[in-house]
């Protein structure tokens, strides 16, 4: 199983359970730990090989790593705790994963936070993509790394979310990095049906202005998905929640006192 923390609130019922993106772990959380923890329960996940969660031998050795399989490590969780049910917020890549969640156990799933969302791989994400896989077993990942996070937040005002970004990578090893990136394989169909079949659970998109990949997907998809709805932070990139953390906090638990 995959390494997590609980919070316990015991005066609330309701859950929210904390997704990361790839190459972060659950420590990217940390601006949002203390508002969220006052009002309710937190679920705060390493997604397999991030942060804390190591994998069991007999997955050590696995070829591929699937959406699929990295949602169930977060159902797993979930079971073993007993949480029927949860509000989810991502980040990054950590929204693909909790809409996927949404597609397999809508049940589960009471309203889907998506912070820097990703709908759409535009030209510029393709061709990065492409190079990624040309390179990504003769250059050190931490360089892929390191170049992926500075044209995706390219600002002085993004650099607090690139050096957090690369030095939780740090915590990868080259094949653990090679696994995940494979997944690039599988997303732009995935994405595509994300995009065209609506999930009739709250959603809110929280995208940074200057998320300029990942945000006019956004706002189109918004646009015609009625259960969706956008919020555009200000001089803010990609990793809304650590670059703008109170503006974030703020718009989340408003929309969630709301539902």
């Amino acid at each position: 199983m995959i390494h997590y923390n609980c919070y316990r609130n015991q005066e609330a019922q309701e859950w929210v359970t904390f997704v990361h993106g790839a190459g972060g772990s659950s420590s990217i959380w940390f601006k949002q730990l203390k508002a969220f923890r006052k009002i309710y329960n937190v679920l705060l996940l390493d997604l397999r090989g991030h942060g804390d969660s190591k994998m069991p031998l007999k997955q050590a050795f696995d070829k591929k790593y699937t959406f699929n399989a990295i949602t169930q490590d977060i159902i797993e969780v979930l079971d073993y705790e007993k949480i029927e049910k949860s509000h989810f917020i991502g980040i990054s890549l950590g929204t693909i994963l909790i809409r996927n969640l949404a597609e397999k156990k809508p049940e589960r799933v009471l309203s889907m936070i998506m912070g820097g969302a990703i709908l759409k791989l535009n030209f510029r994400s393709q061709v990065l993509m492409r190079l990624g896989v040309m390179f990504k077993s003769v250059v050190p990942y931490l360089w892929l790394y390191s170049f992926f996070a500075f044209v995706i937040m390219p600002n002085k005002n993004h650099r607090e979310s690139r050096t957090l970004f690369v030095r939780e990578a740090k915590k990868l090893y080259q094949k653990e990095f090679i696994k995940w990136f494979k997944l690039t394989a599988e997303i732009n169909p995935l994405l595509r049906f994300f995009r065209n079949v609506e999930v009739k659970i709250p959603t809110l998109y929280v995208m940074g202005a200057e998320d300029y990949l990942f945000l006019p997907s956004v706002k189109k998809m918004t646009e015609t998905h009625l259960s969706a709805s956008l919020f555009v932070v200000e001089s803010c990139g990609h990793v809304v929640n650590v670059e703008q953390p109170e503006v974030f906090n703020t718009a989340v638990l408003s929309y969630l006192g709301k539902l």
